[in-house]
C-alpha cells in the first residue's frame, strides 16, 4: 500500500477545455441538495456557531453545527423558522438518544445528522444510526469518523448515508501523539484506501492546510471536505480573540482539548492561536475560484472531472507516476 500525505502528491495537468476558469462548476451535491463548495467548516466551538451556520446556509454552502452546550431541538427550530436546512451533531450517549426523542415528539426533521464521535468505528454508533433510521428516517445520517476499509463497510450497512474519514490529521489534533493510532501524516492515503470500498459519499476530515488540498481530496475519493484551520481565525470566528505583540490571533482548540472538554480527561486535543485572515465570506469565495482554477487544470468543467487525473508521489522509495487506471 502507498502511504502518503497532501504534501507528497501533485495532480498532473490535462488540456484546459475552458476560455475562463469562471465557466468551471465547483458544487457538490449531498443528501438531495446542491452546495456552492464541496468544503464544510469544521462542526468545532471555535469554528461555527448559531449566526455562521445560519449565513453559510443562506449562502448555499453546507455546515454541521458543533454538539458542545447546545440545545439541538431549539437550533432546528430555529433554522427552519430561518428558512434553511437544519445540520446537527450528536453524540451516542443517553442525553442524544433524548433528543432524538424530542425532536420526534415536535415533528422536527433535521435533514441532515452527524455522529460525531472520535472513534467512530463502534457498537454505539451502530445503534444509534438504527435509532435515527427508525426514528428519523428522512434525515441524512452522516457517520464518523472513521480510518479503514473495514470501518467504511459497516458503517454504510449499518445504515450510514455517509462516512467521516480522519482520525487525529487535524491540526489542533494529538491523538496520534497520545494513542499512537490514527492517520495522522498519512491522511489522503487513507481516504483513498476507504474510497476504494466506499459506495455512499465520503466526507475527508482534517489534514487540510492549502487550499489545493481540497482538489486533492477530491482526486483520491472524497465528496466533501471537513477543514478546521482554515475556517478558524475569522473576524466572525467564535474563538477568543487575543492580542499578542500587537497582532490579533483567535483561539483555536480540538474538540478533544481539556479546554472543550472543561476537564483534564481523556485529552486528545490542544489549544492554538490562529492569526486573524479577515472575513469569511472573502475565504469562502476564494476558495471556490480555486476550487475552479483546480477543475480548469483538471481539464475539466465540473468538480468530479478532477478525479479523472493522474498524480504523481514526491519522494521516497514509491515515487513515480501513478496512470489512471
Amino acid at each position: 500500500m502507498e502511504i502518503f500525505d497532501y504534501d507528497n502528491i501533485l495532480l498532473l495537468p490535462r488540456k484546459c477545455r475552458v476560455e475562463s476558469r469562471s465557466e468551471c462548476d465547483a458544487s457538490v451535491e449531498l443528501g438531495g441538495r446542491q452546495f456552492r463548495l464541496p468544503v464544510v467548516p469544521a462542526n468545532m466551538k471555535t469554528v461555527v456557531d448559531v449566526p455562521i451556520c445560519t449565513q453559510l446556509a443562506k449562502d448555499g454552502y453546507f455546515y454541521v453545527m458543533h454538539r458542545f452546550d447546545l440545545d439541538n431541538v431549539q437550533f432546528v427550530r430555529d433554522m427552519h423558522a430561518a428558512g434553511v436546512f437544519a445540520s446537527i451533531s450528536l453524540g451516542v450517549k443517553a442525553p442524544d438518544y433524548a433528543t432524538v426523542d424530542q425532536l420526534v415528539a415536535e415533528g422536527l426533521v433535521p435533514q441532515y445528522i452527524t455522529i460525531d464521535i472520535a472513534h467512530g468505528h463502534a457498537d454505539s454508533v451502530k445503534n444509534m444510526i438504527g435509532y435515527l433510521k427508525q426514528k428519523l428516517p428522512a434525515s441524512f445520517v452522516i457517520a464518523g469518523n472513521v480510518a479503514t476499509p473495514e470501518a467504511v463497510i459497516d458503517l454504510e450497512n449499518w445504515g450510514a448515508d455517509a462516512t467521516k474519514v480522519g482520525v487525529g490529521p487535524g491540526k489542533v489534533c494529538i491523538t496520534k501523539l497520545k494513542t499512537g493510532f490514527g492517520t495522522g501524516g498519512w491522511q489522503l492515503s487513507a481516504l483513498k484506501w476507504c474510497a476504494r470500498v466506499a459506495t455512499k459519499p465520503i466526507i475527508a476530515d482534517g489534514g487540510i492546510r492549502s487550499h489545493g488540498d481540497i482538489a486533492k481530496s477530491i482526486r483520491f475519493g472524497a465528496s466533501m471536505v471537513m477543514i478546521g484551520s482554515l475556517f478558524a481565525g475569522h473576524e466572525e470566528s467564535p474563538g477568543l480573540t487575543v492580542e499578542e505583540n500587537g497582532q490579533r490571533f483567535k483561539e483555536y482548540y480540538g474538540s478533544a482539548s481539556d479546554f472543550n472538554k472543561g476537564e483534564y480527561k481523556h485529552v486528545e486535543g490542544k489549544r492554538i492561536l490562529e492569526p486573524i485572515k479577515g472575513s469569511l465570506a472573502h475565504t469562502l469565495i476564494e476558495m471556490e475560484q480555486d476550487v475552479q482554477s483546480s477543475i480548469s487544470y483538471a481539464g475539466g468543467t465540473k468538480l468530479m472531472d478532477i478525479r479523472k487525473v493522474n498524480y504523481v508521489i514526491l519522494g521516497g522509495d514509491n515515487a513515480g507516476e501513478h496512470l489512471l487506471m
